[in-house]
């Protein structure tokens, strides 16, 4: 137990454990909570004429999916950008949740899906997708709001490979595609999910607002590890 302690230590540091866990946290109460609250609520549908022009393609399904390993990955490698870049960014990632389950409660938005006229592999795959994950909480997209957090948040970091941090900006990119080709949200969703990311993204590191959670972090941190709290470093690299 202790050497697979050790092995994920090396990977996700310690001092990261309590911000990602929140993130985490934070995601779900807010993605089912309002979910459950909303549920016999009006919604509102914000399909455009462009969003009908669009047409279905099963197949980016799989990027649709496949995003979470995505998002795993770079929250960790966002994560290992040092204490004080760890938290703010969790800030920032708790704080466009938070607004998002805003606007779900004051605006719950919901689309209608296309029917699915020739059954084939990909198919499948996309009405799985519509099973489990129901037409609402769809403005701001978090499918779209998490990619592009994957991408800003080493956007600046020149120890991250450049060609890295290339592709992670083509596959947000990518990932917002696939919800319009999914019909899983509409442009609307997806442009709010990207100015909302860049807001708070800026808002984290430009305020000292995560200082009052760094300091739950800290407690826990010390309560949990045993351990004395070090200093948070002054290497912050952000977007000016």
């Amino acid at each position: 137990m202790g050497n697979r302690l050790g092995k994920l230590k090396k990977i996700i540091p310690a001092y990261a454990v309590f911000p990602l866990l929140s993130c985490l946290a934070v995601n779900f109460i807010v993605y089912m909570g309002t979910d459950r609250i909303t549920e016999n609520w009006k919604h509102y549908d914000l399909t455009l004429p462009i969003d009908r022009a669009v047409p279905v393609v099963p197949a980016f399904a799989a990027v649709y999916l496949g995003c979470y390993l995505f998002w795993t990955v770079n929250y960790i490698i966002i994560a290992r950008q040092g204490k004080e870049y760890c938290i703010r960014f969790a800030v920032a990632d708790m704080m466009s949740r938070l607004i998002c389950g805003t606007f779900y409660l004051l605006m719950p938005t919901t689309n209608i899906r296309p029917v699915l006229a020739e059954p084939g592999f990909w198919d499948s795959v996309l009405l799985f997708v519509y099973s489990i994950d129901p037409p609402t909480r769809l403005f701001p997209s978090i499918h779209c709001l998490v990619s592009w957090f994957c991408y800003i948040g080493i956007r600046r970091q020149k120890n991250i490979p450049k060609g890295y941090r290339m592709f992670s900006c083509f596959f947000a990119l990518l990932v917002c595609v696939s919800t319009q080709l999914t019909k899983q949200h509409y442009i609307v969703d997806a442009i709010a999910g990207i100015i909302l990311a860049e807001g708070t993204y800026w808002l984290a590191f430009h305020t000292r607002l995560y200082q009052y959670p760094q300091r739950v972090f800290d407690w826990l941190y010390q309560k949990c590890f045993h351990r004395r709290v070090r200093p948070v470093g002054k290497r912050v690299n952000c977007d000016e």
